[in-house]
């Protein structure tokens, strides 16, 4: 079984129903480690070191994060900078993270009509995390299409859940080592067969 690692940084966690939800159900699984980075770095002073190792000792990276102004929140951006540090993640002799898998989870208020060529935000989530893709691919990760949860502001409770149950399938997918094959094809780790059943 895959060991994943979930890097999550949420500033006003407290407020979010969505994120709540989504973490309850897959925070206590085996064979996750949830990591909430504004829980154990209040003040930004990222413990580089430590946060090496722990990447070093999972297969599969999640960055689960709000959607904030077209990316990730400060502390998890503090994180990518200080952590994926040449000469460990990248470059020449940068070869730490090489065949790990990530993707992103993110919450977003907006809906999906929202993040397209004709809504209000002109592109779509895919293209808004292409730094994620591509500070994966310069790590030699494997970058998977993100799970999403869109529209967070309007949905009922019982639809964060069929959610939840979605991303605690997600999880044990990875937790049996899914291929990038089975996934690629789709915009959104939602939308794959398994995850619908």
């Amino acid at each position: 079984m895959k060991n994943i690692l979930v890097l999550f940084s949420h500033p006003k966690f407290e407020k979010s129903r969505a994120n709540a939800i989504l973490v309850d159900k897959i925070k206590d699984k085996n064979g996750v480690t949830f990591h909430d980075l504004y829980e154990r770095y209040p003040d930004f002073n990222i413990d580089v070191d430590a946060e090496k190792a722990l990447m070093s000792a999972h297969d599969i990276i999640i960055f689960h994060h709000p959607f904030y102004w077209y990316s990730c929140p400060p502390l998890m951006k503090q994180w990518i900078d200080m952590v994926l540090e040449f000469g460990w993640a990248y470059g020449p002799n940068g070869k730490a993270l090489q065949g790990k898998k990530c993707l992103n989870v993110i919450t977003t208020g907006g809906s999906k009509a929202m993040y397209c060529e004709n809504g209000i935000n002109c592109y779509s989530i895919n293209d808004f995390l292409r730094p994620f893709q591509q500070t994966a691919n310069l790590c030699g990760m494997q970058y998977f299409p993100p799970f999403a949860v869109m529209g967070t502001h309007k949905i009922e409770d019982q639809q964060l859940h069929d959610f939840a149950n979605q991303y605690d399938k997600l999880i044990d997918l990875l937790h049996h080592d899914i291929a990038l094959l089975e996934v690629s094809e789709f915009s959104f780790f939602n939308d794959i067969p398994q995850l619908n059943r």
